[in-house]
């Protein structure tokens, strides 16, 4: 809103300094600081008003050091980031962009299945929360928005420049040098011709079958990082620390595919219109740093599934708009371990049961984060080692950008 407004004074009344607003870098900048207001300033009293409704968190006891202490802690604090995430965006994005639009939708949908399943487990004392069909329901119904608008819409293409022809000493030039166009083209890390098309899945001619393979694609994202999202925070910070730390590494992504000259020079896909996606990202990565003003060990608040699911939804559709999502078993290492030791556990518990008529585990508990706690290491140290890991992955994910 920002954004048209100083536009307004700079078109119609030369308004002095109206004109940074035309940079994204400004604006960017400008988001992080108002996320981080927004969550550090209003945080408080977002507890508050928690600790004053009883929304406090329901305490299974797992026999972990610590966890009974947490009992009563308000939760549902995934509301102040929300709050962070769309406030700063609505101000200083364009708000016609497409992919804003996507990435506004899938905050708010999936902030809102996470408040309801928060909303059961506090109100109605149900520690089941939601049904887990209906929770995959609401994922699987995002992703299949996001998989039909990028799929179908008008707007959603890559830019291809060609390169222009010469006639002896003169350019001939009629018209761009360069062609709009639509694809389900991604990126493959660490591969030097490195595009993947998932028309080349279609046995058939058919756009709908294509299409159909596209969504399908989607669905599957959204759905296993906001999940690996809503199992890896279980521990003061580790969630919202690992999402700052990604959403980062996607801000750099997202400045590099919107412009055509770092594009065209470190040989990324150039997406039009991806670059606003600055703003959204640096919202992100402030709520995420904000909130852990008071999720930080020891915790005052949870962000509850109202924030997980959010933020687990969100990384994934960035990286599925900027064509990266082959890198989210890099990027989002962190996440997909957590979902994997859970998986894990629970198959070779029912194998070694049907087996040996006993189940056994892998781990001593899971997810992950709970098998180093069940080895008695502190909660903060597992936290920061566990962001240090992130780190290392987003390294290794922006160096692929030269390494292949």
């Amino acid at each position: 809103m920002l954004y048209y407004l100083f536009d307004y004074f700079d078109r119609e009344f030369d308004l002095m300094g109206a004109g940074v607003f035309q940079y994204i870098s400004f604006r960017a900048v400008m988001a992080a600081a108002i996320s981080l207001l927004i969550t550090i300033t209003f945080g408080k009293n977002l507890i508050n008003l928690l600790q004053k409704k009883q929304v406090g968190e329901s305490i299974r006891d797992l026999g972990l050091a610590g966890q009974m202490e947490k009992k009563g802690t308000p939760t549902m604090g995934g509301l102040i980031i929300i709050a962070a995430i769309v406030i700063p965006t609505l101000l200083f994005a364009k708000l016609e962009n497409i992919y804003v639009i996507l990435l506004l939708v899938t905050t708010v949908i999936l902030g809102g299945i996470g408040f309801l399943d928060d909303y059961i487990k506090v109100f109605r004392k149900n520690k089941e929360g939601l049904a887990g069909k209906f929770k995959v329901v609401g994922q699987v119904s995002v992703g299949l928005i996001i998989g039909l608008t990028l799929f179908f819409h008008e707007d959603v293409v890559i830019r291809e420049f060609n390169e222009p022809e010469t006639v002896q000493t003169e350019v001939v030039s009629e018209g761009p040098n360069y062609i709009d166009k639509k694809s389900t083209v991604t990126t493959i890390p660490f591969v030097k011709d490195n595009e993947l098309d998932y028309s080349k899945f279609n046995p058939t001619d058919s756009d709908m079958v294509t299409a159909a393979i596209y969504v399908l694609i989607v669905i599957f994202f959204v759905t296993a990082i906001s999940n690996g999202a809503n199992i890896t925070d279980g521990i003061d910070g580790l969630a919202a620390g690992t999402s700052a730390i990604i959403g980062l590494a996607l801000a750099i992504f997202a400045y590099i595919s919107g412009n055509a000259i770092f594009s065209d020079y470190l040989n990324v896909m150039f997406i039009p219109n991806s670059g606003e996606l600055v703003i959204f990202c640096t919202a992100f990565v402030g709520a995420c740093v904000g909130f852990l003003w008071y999720n930080s060990y020891p915790a005052q608040v949870f962000m509850g599934d109202t924030g997980s699911l959010s933020l687990g939804g969100v990384i994934a559709v960035l990286a599925l708009v900027l064509r990266k999502e082959l890198l989210i078993p890099v990027l989002c290492g962190i996440f997909v371990i957590e979902n994997l030791s859970v998986i894990m556990q629970v198959s070779y518990f029912k194998y070694t049961k049907k087996k040996y008529g006993e189940g056994r585990r892998i781990f001593k508990m899971s997810p992950l984060h709970h098998h180093y706690q069940k080895m008695d290491i502190p909660e903060a140290k597992i936290v920061t080692r566990f962001w240090i890991i992130g780190i290392l992955l987003a390294i290794m994910t922006l160096a692929t950008l030269k390494l292949r």
